[in-house]
């Protein structure tokens, strides 16, 4: 009988690793510029082409490779950065387990060119879905040259999963700005499509982080700083008032490797308690410096989480750090009643040395010296000039009696009511909604009654008013006295570039719009000033992560996210007139019965219904 278990050819395991290393464009961009950064580089480009599907290049200037590394970096479990299994314990490099270039290269077209800098000629490799088709010397500048090109060209099932090009930018975008940030000492340049989208020279971390994040974001950073045993704690926070609904700034760098970690989330957002609105998200840009021994980062594919020896006395000092430059700086309370905040020291300013003031005194001064001035002087020909004799104030008042006569003045007489009950006759008109608890509203029917959501309900109200204004292009806007000017990171800028049609025919009025800002002149009848930012930052938290294909479905999305923000909420308190407003506006809508979110608005109780409640 023969055997039924059979080794692999190299290819289909190479493209089976591939599915573990490889799951869209960006994947291929952290590998390639993590390579980058062990090699050395100072300067590294990155350039793409349509999201990464036709092209993805790294170009570097660090030391190269020769002719056999060049040649065995494709081959699987080859690798420089490690020797040995005690030296996984011990990693100050970012890739090591040699199997992300062999991955690439058995499901694309590759291009590497590479000379270090003691040669006189580089290395040129083509490959083909892991078969070399070319090797040749070539004259290259020092460092590396990669080219990733037709990703997925061997496997269609994986490149038809792939979604838009908005989308898959903003993941490879993404994967870039993790990299940058943790290297704020290389000069990093991105393109897309022939424009240049990032150009990041060497700078300070504070300053890498400005560049990348609008210029805005210094003045919401507050600096946080601890060492100890355990670990070193270094970066930027951000200040409550800034914080937003989507976790879109939120960074934990390990040893420069970013990291995801929900417990170390969880303390952060523990030392901001009490400071943040419901559902804000506080953004953060922290390093932490720990013993490599003391970490595990090989427990992911991906490498994004760790596994820390010691997880709850890194929590504590992680949460007291935070808190600790909270009230350091001023941003939290402080319980001080005798303080004024006036006097207080910018931290900008507290390493500074004291200018202390210099006086300079004339010494030669003497003021007996100086020449008097006769009086006789002004007596000289042609500089005395009398002065007219002013009339007296009599005279402003000369004529008045003759013109002026008091004239008999009249005034309306007041109506009077005899009789405080006078209207008494006039029927009111009923009062036939209820409002229960700040959140339903009653309102009889012939049937029964009535219990109307009232905050669902006016989000169903809001999105079908949204879908009409923007499907049908007319839309009433409020014109603004003075423009607002809203400032986003170029992420956000990228995506409400893109929605400008959309919300402008729900009435938003944009005077320009930057790389990171933008002037509204007109808003929409529903939005008031206040809401304006609130409004496009739940619109581009709800549509940042995953923008749908179709442009219906994103019309869709963007008319349920501004219901979403825009609804009444619960706990407010309507009028009378107000309650029965919503319920009418709601009852003309062609789906009255569940929210844009698929939830109930309303539910009936018939009499037969109250009667057996009674009935017992």
């Amino acid at each position: 009988m023969s055997s039924i278990i059979q080794l692999l050819p190299d290819h289909v395991a190479n493209q089976i690793a591939a599915g573990e290393v490889v799951q869209r464009p960006a994947s291929v961009v952290k590998e390639l510029l993590e390579n980058a950064i062990d090699a050395g580089a100072t300067d590294i480009k990155l350039i793409c082409k349509d999201a990464g599907k036709t092209l993805i290049q790294v170009i570097d200037n660090g030391k190269g490779m020769n002719v056999t590394d060049a040649r065995l970096c494709f081959e699987r479990h080859a690798t420089s950065k490690i020797r040995k299994a005690e030296d996984l314990f011990d990693l100050h490099t970012k890739g090591f387990r040699g199997e992300a270039l062999a991955s690439i290269a058995a499901i694309a077209h590759v291009e590497l060119k590479t000379k270090q800098d003691q040669d006189e000629l580089g290395t040129h490799l083509v490959i083909e879905g892991s078969k070399f088709t070319s090797q040749e010397p070539s004259v290259l500048p020092k460092g590396t040259s990669f080219s990733v090109k037709n990703l997925f060209f061997n496997i269609p099932a994986r490149r038809n999963f792939l979604k838009s090009d908005v989308v898959e930018l903003r993941h490879i975008i993404d994967e870039f700005q993790r990299v940058v940030l943790a290297h704020s000492n290389i000069h990093f340049t991105m393109y897309h499509n022939g424009s240049e989208l990032f150009n990041l020279p060497q700078s300070n971390l504070r300053q890498r982080i400005v560049n990348i994040f609008s210029g805005k974001t210094n003045e919401k950073l507050v600096p946080v700083q601890e060492n100890t045993e355990i670990v070193t704690i270094d970066g930027f926070i951000g200040k409550p008032e800034f914080a937003k609904k989507n976790k879109g700034e939120q960074f934990f760098f390990v040893n420069d490797r970013f990291i995801k970690s929900g417990y170390l989330h969880h303390a952060i957002m523990a030392a901001y308690e009490g400071l943040l609105r419901d559902g804000a998200q506080p953004s953060y840009f922290l390093y932490l410096s720990v013993p490599p021994h003391t970490i595990d980062i090989n427990i992911h594919p991906t490498k994004t989480e760790i596994k820390f020896d010691d997880e709850h006395a890194l929590y504590a000092i992680l949460r007291s750090a935070v808190k600790h430059s909270l009230g350091q700086f001023n941003v939290a309370p402080v319980l001080d009643f005798e303080r004024d905040a006036t006097l207080d020291t910018p931290y900008s300013f507290q390493n500074k040395e004291v200018d202390f003031p210099t006086i300079q005194v004339d010494s030669t001064f003497n003021p007996f010296e100086q020449e008097k001035k006769t009086t006789t002087s002004n007596f000289s020909s042609g500089g005395y000039k009398p002065k007219k004799e002013t009339q007296s104030w009599e005279s402003l008042y000369v004529g008045l009696k003759d013109t002026f006569e008091p004239q008999e003045m009249h005034f309306e007489s007041e109506v009077t009511i005899n009789s405080l009950f006078a209207d008494s006759e006039v029927e009111k008109p009923k009062t036939v909604t209820y409002q229960i608890h700040k959140k339903y509203i009653v309102s009889p029917i012939k049937s029964g009654m009535l219990i109307i959501d009232q905050q669902r309900a006016h989000q169903r109200v809001l999105y079908e008013q949204f879908l009409t204004n923007i499907t049908v292009h007319h839309a009433n806007s409020q014109q603004l006295l003075f423009p607002i000017t809203l400032y986003f990171s170029g992420n956000e800028m990228s995506l409400i570039n893109e929605l400008r049609p959309s919300l402008e025919n729900t009435g938003f009025i944009f005077d320009a719009i930057g790389q990171d800002s933008v002037v509204i002149s007109g808003l929409p009848v529903t939005v008031s000033e206040s809401e304006a930012s609130i409004v496009l930052e739940q619109l581009v938290a709800d549509l940042q992560d995953e923008i749908p294909e179709s442009s219906f479905s994103q019309i869709d999305s963007m008319a349920k996210s501004m219901a979403k923000s825009l609804a009444v909420k619960t706990g407010a308190i309507l009028t009378e007139a107000a309650q029965e407003n919503l319920v009418n506006n709601l009852f003309a809508c062609k789906e009255n019965s569940v929210s844009p979110f698929n939830k109930p608005t309303f539910i009936t109780i018939s009499v037969e219904d109250l009667d057996k409640k009674f009935s017992v």
